[in-house]
């Protein structure tokens, strides 16, 4: 029997924990072939999503898919993210919540297509999202690092963001 992935298990919790708070849950998407998301937003392959009851429509999280519609510029859209394709969920209030590695597609998706199976692929690493808390320590004057350095430096103030490290 296959193993299942905690990966859209921990979506929908993270998801829970943020409507119950009162906070709005967002998405970090990896946006390739399998996505169906309007293009005219994506930034350097990636888009990030407001997933809150209020954004959207139908929202259904499954095992294997996020899908739900959407109104982007007055216009409403039909969502479709692949699980394995989603790189962060967390609250845009306070950016705490979760991140993950997306490697290759998933094996059973690669049989299906027709692509040669080369390795099976390692399962989604998790890592935490540190919160901004008093166990935390802040240097102020020193900031922060970006792995690659090619990305504008954090702006200060104003709605919290996520940054992935990889």
């Amino acid at each position: 029997m296959a193993e299942i992935s905690t990966k859209p298990y921990l979506l929908r919790a993270i998801y829970e924990w943020c409507t119950d708070s009162g906070f709005t849950p967002y998405i970090a998407v990896k946006v390739d072939g399998g996505t169906t998301v309007p293009m005219e937003y994506v930034r350097k392959g990636e888009i990030i999503l407001n997933i809150s009851y209020g954004a959207t429509s139908g929202l259904k999280m499954d095992n294997d898919a996020i899908h739900f519609r959407a109104r982007f510029n007055g216009v409403s859209r039909e969502i479709y993210i692949p699980v394995h394709n989603v790189l962060a969920i967390y609250a845009n209030e306070n950016g705490q919540g979760m991140a993950f590695e997306v490697g290759a597609v998933p094996e059973a998706d690669e049989q299906s297509s027709g692509a040669s199976v080369e390795s099976a692929p390692a399962a989604p690493a998790l890592s935490a999202v540190p919160s901004k808390g008093v166990d935390s320590p802040v240097v102020a004057d020193a900031p922060p690092t970006v792995p690659g350095g090619d990305d504008e430096p954090p702006k200060k103030g104003g709605r919290p963001t996520l940054t992935r490290i990889k």
